[in-house]
């Protein structure tokens, strides 16, 4: 499944309209994309409240290796992501940061799956 990134301001504010999900060390936005089928669009951002540039970027770049390892598994093609830096992002313990990203990507897969339960 190819990741592509999501750069243009229109994009993050398209995907700021879908469904979210917040975890202590980041908050996960998800929303059907406009990206071609099988295809999975990801961006990431971190607001001047995380911290200085230096604090800003370590944070994007761990929420980038977690996209990277979890998004194949548990994301759903065909859908654009923004994963949001949280305060904690940069100095939460690897393990911890995985857990929360993928408990939000299980969190956001389920509307999807659960609407025919009738």
């Amino acid at each position: 499944m190819k990741i592509s990134r999501l750069r243009v301001r229109r994009d993050f504010l398209y995907v700021a309209q879908g469904r979210k999900a917040v975890r202590s060390s980041v908050v996960i936005q998800a929303r059907e994309g406009r990206c071609p089928p099988g295809e999975i669009r990801a961006g990431f951002t971190a607001t001047r409240k995380i911290g200085n540039a230096v604090v800003r970027n370590r944070a994007k770049r761990r929420l980038k290796e977690a996209a990277r390892l979890l998004l194949p598994l548990h994301g759903e093609a065909g859908n654009d992501y923004v994963f949001i830096a949280r305060v904690t992002t940069s100095t939460r313990a690897w393990p911890r940061l995985l857990d929360d990203v993928q408990s939000a990507l299980q969190t956001l897969a389920r509307p999807a799956s659960g609407d025919t339960d009738d």
